[in-house]
């Protein structure tokens, strides 16, 4: 399995790839190749910045005479006017780096903008609120780490690092108990360890779980707010428990004041608006 380092490294060198080509003509043609220069990251919209230290490492990989100088860190508040940091070095580097950098940045910076703002929301009630796997292809291991930096939990990063037991799961299985059945059956035989959690959509199959026994999480889907109290209730403590499905952010607090553990939202990848910035000669 690659380490996130490697699947960074892949993305830009598959972004620079299809940006770039056989050449930036329009950089190469004006500008002569021993021209220095310097640019600034102008923040251009209130919000949390993220993808700092990715944006180094593009700027590295692409030319490692370029000179960074961070002024505002990953996970910090930002408002319209911060300049979060000057590069200084070749200037085709400069304009040859600038929109993948900005890519990255601007998605990076929304996702954890949005994700802070659900955080927020969540204050005070104990509960945590997760990621999902609606991510950009290619981008998942950045998105996921902006969550984080926004104040987020991760849930599994892929398919790979938790058992995630949903609708079709349990019915191509033929039920609750034969999927959770065959899902320890199947740890023991290759010995993994990993943390089982199962969807319910009703009462039914809740209490079917709670029959057989045998997981770690319980995700209670597309729950009304009382259902969700009364399940929480019923669960009593003896599982983790997650809502999801059609939760917003005006009805996440009402979700979370019934007590569940964690509470996920599609919404901080699918479908976020990138926080304005530019990056501009100085």
């Amino acid at each position: 399995m690659l380490s996130v380092d490697e699947l960074t490294d892949r993305l830009i060198d598959l972004s620079f790839a299809e940006d770039i080509g056989d050449g930036d003509h329009t950089t190469l043609c004006c500008i002569p190749e021993d021209a220095m220069g310097k640019s600034r990251l102008l923040i251009k919209e209130e919000g949390i910045l993220a993808g700092v230290e990715v944006a180094k490492e593009v700027f590295r990989r692409f030319d490692a005479d370029m000179e960074v100088e961070v002024k505002i860190e990953d996970g910090a508040k930002v408002r319209p006017g911060d300049v979060a940091m000057v590069v200084s070095g070749r200037i085709r580097s400069l304009l040859q780096t600038e929109r993948l950098m900005l890519n990255i940045m601007q998605r990076m910076s929304g996702i954890a903008t949005m994700t802070n703002k659900y955080v927020e929301r969540l204050a005070g009630t104990g509960t945590r609120v997760l990621d999902t796997r609606k991510t950009t292809p290619g981008m998942r291991m950045l998105e996921k780490q902006a969550v984080k930096i926004g104040g987020g939990c991760n849930h599994r990063i892929g398919l790979f690092d938790m058992i995630l037991l949903k609708d079709n799961h349990v019915d191509f299985s033929g039920g609750i108990a034969n999927a959770i059945n065959r899902c320890h059956d199947y740890l023991k035989a290759k010995g993994l360890d990993l943390k089982i959690e199962i969807e319910v959509r009703n009462f039914d199959e809740l209490q079917q779980v709670l029959d057989c026994g045998g997981v770690d999480r319980i995700m209670l889907d597309n729950f009304s707010v009382p259902d969700t109290k009364k399940a929480v209730e019923l669960v009593a403590g003896k599982y983790e428990t997650e809502s999801s499905g059609g939760i917003t952010f005006d009805t996440i607090r009402d979700y979370a004041e019934c007590g569940v553990d964690f509470i996920s939202v599609g919404a901080l990848t699918h479908s976020v608006k990138g926080l304005d910035m530019s990056f501009k000669a100085c």
